[in-house]
């Protein structure tokens, strides 16, 4: 009879621990910025699109792009996933994409090693402003 309440009392324990562990998902829900509605404005001859937000593993990533001249001329990621690790990898993946875009002057950018769902994330959202500007 003693194992029988041994056993049932490490098993309730073990789901309880097990239903109480929060993970990075969970985390950064809590670290993503609000995403901003797609859209395009113009003022003078600049073009500011945002992208729509990328659903990702851990969170959302939206990108909003400058057009001057009919040239993609910035891009920056305005919602990335925050808080944690999250914080960590996108300090240092956010700029990286940044600047490849505005290198390549399209969606065709390299994942950032070590932030592939973020790297994801921000191509899809990239493409997505880049079909608003026609480019």
């Amino acid at each position: 009879m003693k194992r029988i309440v041994l056993w049932f009392s490490s098993t309730a324990t073990a789901v309880v621990l097990l239903f109480s562990f929060h993970t990075s998902t969970q985390g950064a829900a809590a670290g993503v910025r609000n995403s901003a509605a797609a859209g395009v404005v113009t003022s003078g001859g600049t073009t500011t699109v945002t992208g729509t937000s990328a659903d990702t593993r851990y969170g959302p990533v939206q990108v909003r792009i400058t057009v001057s001249g009919g040239q993609l001329v910035s891009a920056t990621a305005i919602v990335y996933p925050t808080g944690g690790r999250d914080s960590e990898i996108n300090s240092y993946a956010i700029p990286v994409l940044d600047k490849e875009t505005v290198a390549a002057k399209s969606a065709s950018i390299d994942s950032v090693s070590g932030a592939t769902f973020t790297s994801q994330g921000y191509v899809q959202s990239l493409q997505s402003a880049l079909d608003q500007a026609h480019l």
